[in-house]
């Protein structure tokens, strides 16, 4: 059965406006605050004024990026940068926040212009939805973060504890921010990632890590192939065994990850081969990302990677002679995950309930997110917001604006909830 609204509850929620929420979404989209790039600093200080206009204490620091990269547990990055802006904003009063709302500024690259209906940065409305690049993947629920903070404040309800919004970049190649922020100090004793689920409570996260594979052959004019060694045959032997490893790595993955064809995932994302269109190319570098079972150790998915590679040369005359180089640059995603019966997936669920949502489910996320550094340094998190990620990273993003409303007014009742608590 729902636990009916409290006074405080009804008093915070009726403070939300859906407007200025929607009016925000739009302005933080319109900041191309692509990864590594100035605009998340841009975006950052904006919302840090923001932050203040809603009673947060407010900590906006410049992060120290060579103290980071030579922390042990840097989470690596692939995009350039020459700065990084953190930013967390508390309401007032003492001891670790009751609840973390989390969620990353930064966006990937619109890719090609010409694939979008509209301006990826204009964030256009239409049929109830915001377009551009960042709506889904994460604005919206940075947005739905704010006007609950906003939402607390405006309706003068005093709480014991305290919430905190944690706003971070370098999500998309790594998750750069959320270690600073951690390691800045900041905490709490839980966190909801408002990352887009779908209207699905992700418990868990399998990793990824990034990989870097150079295939030899040996160079020939293109009329006379047959006397050298094409790197895309080669790399052809190499691609098969790696298809092979990636099924036999998804024959047994978590019940979590019921009705997910591809749980833990290899893909190979960027190809260059060769020099000249009529040589035989004597070299294939091939980029991509490889997933991270839930509980593994990212080393073992390393080894496995490098042995099947190893494996698939021995079997070539060729590479036997020559065999594959494997690195792994960029970033490295471990799996995380809520600890199994942790009431904050129950609570979540009950405050989604209670503003007229339907109990949302239980599932694992395919992918990387913040989740894991957060679980990792002892905070119970879970992903809740809104949006599709399928429809993330892709030139259709967009995000519905009744969603962004809804899962905005969830939240606020489970931060009252968890606020007043004893």
């Amino acid at each position: 059965m729902t636990a009916p609204l409290s006074d405080d509850e009804c008093r915070v929620l009726d403070a939300l406006d859906d407007d200025e929420l929607v009016a925000s979404l739009v302005e933080l989209v319109r900041v191309p605050s692509v990864t590594g790039s100035a605009a998340e600093g841009e975006v950052q200080h904006l919302l840090a004024r923001w932050f203040e206009e809603a009673g947060l204490e407010v900590d906006l620091w410049s992060e120290d990026l060579e103290a980071l990269r030579a922390d042990p547990g840097f989470p690596g990055s692939e995009a350039p940068r020459t700065e990084a802006w953190g930013l967390v904003g508390t309401t007032p009063g003492a001891g670790p926040p009751a609840l973390v709302l989390q969620g990353h500024v930064d966006v990937v690259p619109v890719g090609d212009p010409g694939a979008w209906a509209h301006d990826p940065f204009a964030a256009v409305v239409r049929d109830g939805r915001l377009h551009g690049r960042g709506a889904c993947d994460m604005k919206a629920g940075v947005a739905a973060n704010l006007a609950v903070a906003r939402a607390l404040h405006r309706s003068g309800v005093r709480t014991a504890r305290r919430l905190a919004l944690h706003s971070v970049v370098g999500e998309e190649d790594g998750g750069l921010g959320a270690f600073a922020t951690l390691r800045r100090g900041h905490t709490g004793e839980a966190a909801v990632v408002t990352e887009p689920t779908s209207g699905r409570l992700l418990v868990a996260n399998a990793g990824a890590l990034t990989f870097r594979l150079e295939v030899g052959g040996l160079a020939a004019h293109g009329s006379t192939r047959l006397e050298g060694v094409s790197a895309l045959d080669t790399f052809a032997v190499v691609h098969a065994a790696l298809r092979r490893l990636e099924a036999s790595r998804n024959e047994s993955a978590d019940p979590l990850f019921a009705g997910t064809r591809l749980p833990y995932a290899m893909s190979v994302g960027r190809v260059q081969a060769g020099d000249w269109a009529s040589s035989v190319p004597d070299l294939l570098v091939a980029e991509g990302r490889v997933g991270v079972a839930l509980g593994e150790d990212p080393q073992a998915a390393r080894d496995a990677f490098e042995r099947c590679v190893a494996q698939a040369a021995a079997t070539d005359p060729w590479l036997r002679e020559h065999p594959p180089v494997v690195t792994w640059p960029g970033g490295a995603f471990a799996s995380g995950r809520l600890r199994d019966g942790h009431p904050l997936a129950a609570e979540v669920a009950g405050a989604v309930e209670a503003v007229g949502g339907q109990r949302p489910r239980e599932a694992g996320a395919p992918y990387g997110s913040d989740l894991r550094l957060y679980a990792a340094a002892g905070i119970p998190t879970l992903q809740y917001g809104p949006g599709d990620v399928r429809l993330a990273h892709s030139p259709r993003e967009s995000v519905p604006l009744d969603e962004v409303v809804a899962v905005a007014r969830a939240l606020t009742v489970l931060t009252v909830r968890r606020l007043t608590a004893p």
